[in-house]
């Protein structure tokens, strides 16, 4: 494994430098900056351009034109056309779109700005600005100082304001762009709501001038009595010492650090209690310096594969599963905090899963976090979602950055056991060295764990084939299939011919139908609780059949927003493919795949 670099662009003055990727944020000193912030809608980015379309961050000389600039005027002849202070206010955490109707479709530029007082504790400690994520592009400007930009919806990012930040009267403008592109990941077309705005926690950290910054530890690949990883001290100055303790296991191991490298370990371990479903045990975790004790809680497990089958801790197991998107549905908005990822993921227990996909992006690290505690093993994916520019070099390397924040923030988690490359996309050359590279790139940061894909199927002479050059690749042969919604037919599904060129686990990433719930009628009726109860009857039937089967996820646990579903009455803009309705009631299907979970055997 190896830690995220994480690139900051500098367009002032140096005084800001990135310094990589935090982790364990929730174990720090931290002081939240959650709450009301001012926001300011600006469509035609009036506060970042001038007339001459010219980015103000880029002059030399400073203009007050520039909204990050906070501008106030005594003088009352002095022209000033912006104001935070009589401008509206939005929560942080939280999308613009579900708190304001006139921001419901809104995607575009706005500017939020946050005062704030904060004296550091001892004057030689270091102050970083931290976000758990931003959508899609933010820039980030503290007292008129450019900190950096970051390009991504879902991952987190930091910032050393040390050397910027005051006792008093700090503002912090932060410019955010959720304007769809070609280039991006996601791309323009997605069936998700684009959720704008300071969507995660933000947060400030306060460290010693040395400090843990990131760190794994994990059971080595391949042996399951040495933990093993690295620790990464954040500004060594001299040789440091720095003891990995794990007091239930008897763990107490010194290593030194001469350098800002990661420094790797392992450490031979016995009686380890092995977190699993059944059995989710973390481990009270603390690094320790000289100057900082920083403590985790992590569980230790295996996770491989052996042929067609799954082994968990050397056990075969099956992958009971359900999809979810990062959205309370009763809230009609981006799930941004701990209680709404608990209500996500009990739903999920109910339901009788062991396993949940965390769709189509990396999710809260609360929702990590959660099924760690809860024993719920985690399928992690990225944004690579159907026509992504496969050929774009920028395109590439977005989407690796953004698998390196997901890793980087999650790789303690026990619960997760596989990295997703995509979902849904179209074979062709320059698709297959996408994502070939994303398949590399994973595997030189982590080793440890399971690597798939979302793919497709298609049907040759009667027979669905699963012949997608990408499963050479992958350690399990993941697909999406919708027979008996987007085509085939319901009633002779039990009995689909199935063609899986590789020997390796299959799971079915995807399969299911729309409902309203409450509108009820016969299996032949579309858009009806009974078809949809049908559809998951014959679906099962017939997923029993499919050779190597090792699990699934359906689609999708609750209704979510999306500005595709556009037929009235019935969608209204939503996507009615959930087992639970927007409202939080349970439809037919749910306790149809309640129960076939429920009776589910697998050796």
């Amino acid at each position: 494994m190896r830690r995220a670099i994480f690139l900051t662009l500098l367009l002032l003055p140096i005084i800001s430098f990135s310094q990589g990727l935090i982790t364990n944020t929730i174990n720090r000193n931290t002081t939240t900056l959650n709450g009301t912030w001012h926001y300011i809608i600006d469509p035609y980015e009036t506060g970042y351009y001038n007339y001459r379309y010219e980015p103000y961050d880029e002059q030399v000389k400073n203009d007050n034109r520039a909204f990050y600039n906070n501008y106030h005027t005594d003088d009352k002849l002095e022209l000033v056309e912006y104001d935070f202070d009589k401008s509206p206010t939005l929560l942080i955490p939280g999308d613009w779109n579900s708190q304001s109707e006139s921001l419901l479709y809104y995607e575009g530029t706005i500017w939020y700005k946050k005062s704030f007082d904060y004296q550091i504790s001892n004057p030689s400690n270091r102050l970083f600005l931290y976000f758990g994520a931003v959508n899609y592009k933010a820039e980030v400007y503290l007292n008129g100082h450019k900190l950096g930009t970051h390009i991504g919806g879902f991952t987190a990012f930091n910032y050393d304001i040390s050397s910027i930040v005051k006792p008093k009267n700090n503002y912090l403008v932060v410019k955010v762009d959720n304007k769809r592109s070609k280039e991006a990941v996601p791309t323009i077309n997605t069936d998700w709501w684009n959720y704008g705005g300071i969507t995660r926690d933000v947060k400030l950290i306060e460290e010693p001038q040395s400090f843990i910054q990131d760190y794994s530890i994990q059971l080595k690949k391949g042996n399951n009595s040495i933990i093993s990883g690295f620790v990464k001290i954040n500004n060594v100055s001299k040789k440091e010492k720095v003891t990995i303790s794990i007091p239930e296991l008897n763990i107490n191991k010194t290593i030194e650090i001469s350098t800002n490298n990661d420094i790797e370990f392992e450490v031979k371990a016995k009686n380890i209690q092995y977190w699993s479903p059944e059995s989710p045990k973390l481990y009270a975790v603390y690094i320790k310096t000289d100057y900082q004790t920083l403590e985790d809680q992590i569980g230790f497990r295996t996770i491989e594969v052996k042929g067609p089958k799954i082994l968990l801790n050397g056990n075969p197991v099956f992958l009971k599963g359900i999809s979810i998107h990062e959205e309370n549905p009763m809230r009609a908005a981006r799930a941004f905090n701990e209680a709404d990822a608990l209500v996500l993921l009990n739903w999920a227990k109910e339901l009788g899963c062991n396993y949940v996909r965390l769709a189509h992006y990396p999710h809260n690290e609360h929702m990590v976090r959660l099924a760690d505690q809860l024993g719920m093993m985690v399928w992690e994916e990225i944004p690579v979602y159907w026509t992504i520019d496969f050929k774009n070099e920028n395109t590439l390397n977005n989407a690796k950055n953004q698998l390196t924040e997901a890793i980087t923030r999650d790789k303690n988690r026990a619960c997760i056991i596989i990295w997703s490359m995509a979902n849904e996309t179209p074979p062709s050359d320059a698709r297959n060295k996408f994502l070939i590279d994303l398949v590399n790139h994973t595997k030189t940061f982590d080793n440890t764990r399971l690597i798939s894909a979302a793919l497709e199927t298609h049907n040759k002479d009667g027979v669905q084939m699963v012949d997608d050059k990408m499963g050479e690749y992958l350690d399990i042969v993941a697909f999406n299939q919708y027979i008996g919604w987007y085509g085939g037919s319901l009633k002779n599904a039990p009995n689909a011919k199935w063609d899986i060129k590789y020997n390796k686990p299959v799971v079915i990433s995807e399969f299911g139908g729309g409902a309203l719930q409450g509108l009820h009628g016969t299996i032949a009726e579309r858009w009806t609780e009974e078809y949809q109860e049908y559809l998951y009857q014959q679906n099962l039937k017939m997923i029993d059949k499919i050779p190597n089967i090792s699990g699934m996820s359906p689609w999708i646990l609750a209704d979510f927003k999306s500005p595709k579903r556009l037929l009235p009455i019935i969608q209204d803009g939503w996507n009615r493919k959930g087992l639970i309705s927007n409202n939080g009631i349970k439809k037919k299907a749910f306790y149809t795949l309640q129960e076939y979970y429920n009776n589910k055997k697998y050796e």
